[in-house]
């Protein structure tokens, strides 16, 4: 009796990919699965076909020589006349459920010893964070500083193995040291962490008394930091290696410090430019005059012109910030803000109404407020009143 083409066995075309093959395979292999129609034989013989199909059709070489020369030349390639038979229901087909659902559960081929020790590799330990405030100062022209910083590191005592002095972990026997024990449920594998190894393999029967077993304790350690100047507000430096400590002699985590700027009693900066207000008496902007201004280095003379408006900016070439990455330097902003004299005598009263009376009489030097005057009137014009 002829057999029945493998492609048309999986219902997929001759071109279909792999990923097509073991998604039809799957879906056909758990319609026809025994455990899932015990006592019927033309299922379980479907399911050998559909077993069959699979092997010869998910193997590449297989594959190119089925297409060449049909079954003959699957069976030829085989070198034993043909596929490896059935020995009942159980192995060979739990075998394959375990292929199905290995992926899905996060199980291994094979199980046993042999699938390997995933849990008790080497692993990196956790990168940390630390908060940094820094003075303006300190930002824009560096410092070394010191701090103090709380991490796991590997102890000392046990050399990272978490067992007395003396003592050896041994291998965990209910999961024979895979990390992972295997829980059968109907045709279910389904493969989970060991309960009493927690996944490492490993059982600790005499804990160090130091760290009680982890291999890992928390100590406070002091580093020494690197602030390059014109650091910024909310950057971060790492320190390669000064994080927590790995699991099973993995190599350590990273520290990243974040900066962050506290507020400045004169400045403000806006990337590498400072800004500040400068308070200046209604005398100084009217008739002009010359202030000092601070600067990160040192004070400089600010020239303030005849009849300068309040919020005037004035702009300092090169007394800003050195850019971290290179570059030219930012400026220095100075905003004008006219100060209101306050506890006036009656002599000083009487010398500013003098003055007021004068500049109406005249009514050219208050041009600004002349036009929003003239502004007004028109607009209540404009809606009748």
């Amino acid at each position: 009796m002829a057999k029945t083409d493998y492609y048309e066995l999986l219902g997929v075309a001759k071109n279909a990919s792999e990923d097509e093959i073991k998604t039809s395979y799957r879906k056909l292999a758990m319609k026809y699965h025994p455990d899932r129609n015990p006592g019927d034989k033309s299922a379980e013989e479907k399911f050998k076909e559909v077993k069959e199909a699979y092997e010869v059709l998910s193997d590449k070489k297989k594959r190119a020589a089925y297409d060449q020369f049909g079954h003959a030349g699957a069976q030829g390639f085989d070198g034993q006349g043909g596929f490896q038979g059935f020995h009942g229901a159980g192995g060979d087909f739990s075998n394959v459920f375990e292929d199905i659902f290995g992926d899905i559960f996060g199980g291994r081929r094979g199980g046993g010893a042999s699938g390997g020790r995933g849990k008790t590799r080497a692993q990196k330990g956790s990168d940390l964070r630390y908060d940094l405030e820094l003075s303006l100062e300190q930002a824009v022209f560096g410092k070394t500083l010191e701090i103090q910083v709380p991490s796991i590191v590997s102890c000392k005592t046990c050399e990272g193995s978490g067992a007395k002095k003396g003592s050896k972990p041994t291998q965990c026997t209910t999961c024979g040291g895979v990390g992972q024990v295997r829980m059968q449920q109907g045709f279910f594998s389904i493969q989970q962490t060991c309960p009493d190894c927690h996944g490492s393999g490993q059982v600790i029967a005499n804990p160090c008394p130091d760290c009680h077993g982890h291999g890992r304790k928390q100590e406070y350690k002091t580093l020494s930091v690197k602030i390059p100047g014109g650091i910024n507000d909310g950057d971060r430096i790492r320190l390669s290696g000064e994080g927590e400590a790995g699991y099973n002699g993995g190599p350590a985590g990273d520290l990243y410090v974040q900066v962050h700027t506290k507020p400045h009693p004169i400045f403000q900066r806006h990337n590498n430019d400072l800004i500040c207000e400068v308070p200046v008496s209604f005398a100084t902007v009217a008739i002009g005059g010359e202030l000092d201004v601070p600067t990160l280095d040192g004070r400089v003379k600010l020239k303030i012109p005849p009849e300068t408006q309040s919020g005037k900016m004035f702009r300092l070439r090169g007394k800003g910030v050195k850019p971290l990455r290179g570059g030219s330097l930012g400026d220095l902003i100075c905003r004008v803000v006219v100060e209101t004299p306050v506890n006036l005598n009656a002599q000083q009263k009487d010398l500013l109404h003098q003055l007021d009376e004068s500049l109406k009489q005249e009514n050219t030097h208050n041009p600004k407020s002349k036009s929003w005057f003239d502004g007004v009137k028109k607009f209540f014009e404009g809606i009748g009143f």
